[in-house]
């Protein structure tokens, strides 16, 4: 008995001295797994005995606190190597060329409206002789989409490169745009966007001309253009897919073309005539060189024909410092009036002219700001217009879904909402829209006479 008793603490003793010996680390780890089991099992939610985690994958992760740096530059990095290899997924200028020679050789004759044609027994030899980054634009869908009334089903070789250009052209452009994405999360904020434009200057050779201290307000005056149409409701960002679905980058990047036409230039709101017109405009009219525009400096805007009453809305609404308007307000101002026809400028204007932002128009509003107009009339010795036969027109042109109310949605739905507001803060607008009958005999001589009168 005894010596049975020496043979079990013998092996005891072994037993303990071989096992190791953990840490205080290692210690509470295991306590807090077994408290995670234990707890997941009380409340019922015990992840681990839930089928659907070994078949769903996780598809959320949090983004890294500001204080997080360490994960912060990680995903930074992490971003930047995708971005290079889908940029190396992308057809370079040589493939382009191999693939136009290649489709050249396989066109299927005869040439129809003067275009060489392909048919899609050829255009899957093409597939077959380019190299894989080609294989998506090979597809029966995108070959449909191409068809163009040929009466043999073929479509134009031309066409079909164009399609591929274009689509490597929105890749290119769409990662060159997401480098700026600092959040990583498919939109670009202003200063985004300001230090896209700001290093794309040096490749648009029509803006070689600016000087290097007005690219600061050169940037702002591009950047408020994308942030006006495509942010209207101020949230301060941009996706990046409305950037590439808009012409506003076409436009901006027509600016590498040398031989732009003047007449181009002039009605591209990103070329340096433009942006010198406007930003001159602004100087011109900040008489006590402050570099703020007051009530008074604004009212000389354009014909300066814009009514009291409206520009007391507009410093009411539009965000000022001290009563005064800075350049970016400007801005603004200047794209709502001249793009009337737009829906975001639209939407701008309906704000001003709705006093208690109830969110529509009645016949108190239109009121309020005929009134104006009617006042200056009188103080040019013109007979003024009755209201009542004013709110019956503008009535009629929208067509309101509530015959007593405007909304904005009627405003844009009537594509009269143009004309309506221009005459409710403009004379110089109400003067033409009264005599559109008459301007088409003789533009120049109402026009003369108008220009005496107000």
């Amino acid at each position: 008995m005894t010596s049975k008793q020496e043979l079990l603490n013998a092996l005891k003793s072994y037993v303990a001295k071989k096992r190791p010996v953990k840490t205080t680390d290692e210690m509470q780890e295991e306590e807090m797994e077994t408290f995670k089991k234990l707890y997941s099992k009380w409340k019922g939610t015990d992840e681990f005995n839930n089928s659907s985690y070994t078949v769903i994958p996780k598809f959320y992760f949090k983004l890294p606190n500001e204080d997080e740096f360490l994960m912060q530059k990680l995903r930074e990095e992490a971003r930047a190597v995708f971005l290079q290899r889908r940029s190396k997924d992308l057809l370079d200028n040589e493939e382009l060329q191999n693939l136009w020679a290649t489709l050249d050789k396989h066109h299927t004759p005869p040439p129809f409206r003067n275009e060489q044609m392909i048919n899609y027994e050829d255009f899957l030899k093409v597939a077959a002789d380019c190299p894989p980054k080609c294989k998506p634009f090979f597809k029966a869908s995108v070959y449909a989409k191409l068809l163009g009334g040929d009466p043999y089903g073929r479509i134009s070789v031309m066409h079909f490169f164009n399609y591929v250009m274009r689509k490597v052209w929105l890749h290119q452009t769409r990662i060159g745009l997401s480098l700026y994405d600092v959040a990583g999360l498919g939109y670009l904020r202003e200063n985004d966007l300001e230090n896209y434009i700001y290093e794309l200057i040096p490749t648009l050779t029509q803006l070689d001309q600016l000087d290097k201290s007005f690219h600061s307000f050169y940037v702002c005056t591009a950047v408020r253009k994308f942030f006006f149409f495509l942010d209207p409701m101020r949230t301060g960002k941009i996706k990046i897919q409305d950037i590439l679905a808009c012409s506003f980058l076409d436009d901006l990047l027509e600016l590498r073309d040398d031989d732009l036409p003047k007449d181009v230039q002039e009605s591209n709101w990103f070329s340096a005539h433009s942006a010198l017109r406007v930003y001159g405009q602004y100087l011109n009219l900040d008489v006590d060189h402050n570099g703020m525009l007051s009530k008074e400096e604004l009212a000389k805007y354009g014909t300066g024909t814009l009514t009291g009453v409206f520009l007391n809305r507009v410093f009411q609404e539009c965000l000022t410092y001290d009563g005064e308007m800075d350049y970016k307000t400007y801005l603004d101002f200047v794209l709502a009036l001249e793009n009337r026809k737009e829906p975001q400028s639209l939407q701008y204007i309906f704000r001003l002219l709705d006093i208690q932002n109830k969110g529509h128009l009645n016949v108190f509003d239109l009121n309020f700001f005929f009134r104006a107009i009617q006042e200056q009339m009188k103080m040019h010795s013109t007979e003024p217009v009755s209201f009542d036969d004013i709110r019956n027109e503008i009535f009629d042109m929208v067509k309101p879904a509530d015959p007593l109310r405007i909304t904005l949605q009627d405003l844009i739905r009537s594509n009269s909402g143009h004309t309506v507001v221009s005459i409710l803060c403009d004379v110089q607008e109400f003067w033409t829209y009264e005599n559109r009958e008459v301007l088409p005999i003789d533009q120049n001589l109402v026009l003369a006479e108008a220009s005496t009168k107000i």
